[in-house]
């Protein structure tokens, strides 16, 4: 009975082969966490950090929030204060006011999801992270979406939501939606706590391709049986040599930033020193 709860998770025939298709090409590299960034080089979350992942040779992770009228931003707190030159919740601002808004230490401004995806261009593999929270889930899922419309390239779409991956499973079944997964009790708004039926439940409800696990909660049960039924899982956040052994011995393709970046951008022979 437990197998068979992942087992539904798998389509079959021809979409289990596009699906597993469009997995493979995302996984294809490692993605580095919220671009290549670092105190020495570029600010997390902005087209310079983007453009260093690139040039290393890696995919990119980056983190959206939701605006005020529902538009999707590239940001990760819930609040501009740390790395932004405003204060309070992202989404007490419109796309406009927030595009107008410095980052800390650069002259970027935050970007609108849609320029992003624009600058990127499906060169590498990218995978969005929906920062949902209990704030507007649907109304996030679909602002990126619509941001994702015309996009062509490897990417995904995740987040510790599972009504973000719900979503995309009812609205857009071919689309690639995840579960970002954390076991650890420091990890605010990880929907994995308590008994192994309800994790079993959450994995579910959420219909998700994917998951995204923390590398700390690996070696997992259930992200061995995820991984047993055909499906990928990717892991974060990979900062040490140790991580990248954990990782390459649990999951399908890491998220990695600090030491672990710069060691494998070294062997990969491309890139600046990512710190």
């Amino acid at each position: 009975m437990r197998f068979s709860a992942f087992a539904m998770l798998s389509p079959g025939g021809k979409a289990k082969r596009e699906i597993d298709t469009k997995l493979a090409a995302l996984a294809a590299k490692p993605l580095a966490h919220r671009g290549l960034h670092g105190p020495d080089g570029p600010l997390e979350n902005t087209i310079a950090a983007f453009d260093s992942a690139i040039a290393a040779g890696f995919g990119i992770e980056l983190d959206v929030q939701l605006t005020a009228e529902a538009g999707a931003v590239v940001f990760h707190d819930a609040t501009l204060d740390r790395t932004a030159e405003g204060s309070g919740p992202v989404v007490g601002y419109s796309m406009s006011s927030l595009s107008r808004m410095k980052l800390r230490g650069t002259d970027e401004n935050i970007s609108p999801l849609q320029d992003v995806l624009h600058h990127i261009g499906g060169r590498v593999p990218l995978l969005i992270e929906a920062k949902a929270g209990d704030n507007s889930p649907v109304a996030l899922a679909l602002a990126i979406r619509r941001a994702l419309e015309g996009y062509n390239g490897p990417v995904g779409v995740m987040s510790f939501n599972p009504a973000v991956s719900r979503w995309y499973h009812d609205h857009f079944p071919k689309f690639l939606n995840g579960l970002v997964v954390s076991e650890e009790p420091d990890v605010v708004g990880a929907p994995w706590r308590g008994s192994g039926p309800a994790r079993l439940l959450t994995m579910r409800h959420s219909r998700a391709k994917f998951l995204a696990y923390d590398v700390r909660s690996l070696p997992s049960r259930a992200a061995a049986r995820y991984r047993g039924v055909g499906r990928r899982v990717f892991t974060w956040t990979v900062r040490s040599d140790a991580d990248v052994e954990r990782a390459a011995a649990h999951a399908d393709q890491m998220i990695v930033e600090g030491a672990a970046a710069q060691s494998l951008a070294a062997k990969q022979g491309s890139g600046p020193d990512p710190t």
